[in-house]
């Protein structure tokens, strides 16, 4: 018994240092233009070549305000209704990483933590006492540290990735459901008139019942 509690004792001990090692840092993403075209800018130079945004058209980026001379270069020759595919294909992915990376499209909802799971992945590599690289919230991770934050060492450097990691959040947040902000506006028009025809059913009603009296 006693050394069922003292097994019982290492594997709380073990499983609580993991949660506190792996806790995600919460982020605020940005909803106005500036950020997300910084953080479109950063996937497209950072990201595109591996990982694919499937739901996304370039044109989307052009009715969101991005410059469409800059969607121009990203996209090449591809029509602008393609899907922002990665440029490296599915079987050259497969042979360098194991596995083809997955489609960022609906990744800051699809997993748990949302936008937070994934600022704390890019900011969670680190370089092990072997040499090599690894990431707090995803350990068996293959893509690459692309921000190098496990090799900056000052606070400004930090606070400079920490920026650029918010940047490509926030764009990914947009990716994930781009007609949020439009919903969000729609809500208010649409409780702004539950209100006025509440107030005038109130009135109509007292006028009625004014008569009945």
């Amino acid at each position: 018994m006693k050394k069922f509690m003292t097994l019982l004792a290492c594997c709380c001990f073990a499983s609580s240092a993991l949660a506190s090692e792996a806790k995600l840092e919460a982020v605020k993403v940005g909803v106005d233009l500036q950020t997300v075209a910084r953080g479109v800018d950063a996937v497209m130079n950072s990201c595109h070549s591996c990982h694919s945004l499937k739901y996304i058209k370039y044109h989307d980026l052009v009715n969101l305000g991005i410059d469409k001379s800059v969607v121009d270069t990203w996209r090449g020759d591809q029509p602008m209704d393609s899907a922002m595919l990665a440029q490296m294909s599915e079987s050259d992915a497969v042979q360098a990483y194991g596995k083809a990376p997955p489609d960022l499209s609906l990744m800051a909802k699809a997993r748990d933590g949302g936008a937070s799971y994934v600022y704390s992945y890019l900011l969670g590599y680190y370089i092990t006492p072997e040499g090599m690289s690894g990431n707090h919230i995803y350990p068996a991770t293959k893509m690459p540290d692309i921000l190098g934050i496990s090799g900056i060492t000052d606070e400004a450097g930090r606070a400079e990735a920490q920026g650029k990691a918010r940047d490509i959040v926030s764009f990914l947040a947009w990716a994930a459901d781009p007609d949020e902000q439009t919903r969000h506006k729609l809500g208010y028009y649409v409780l702004g008139y539950l209100f006025v025809l509440t107030f005038l059913l109130y009135l109509v009603k007292n006028q009625v019942w004014s008569k009945l009296k």
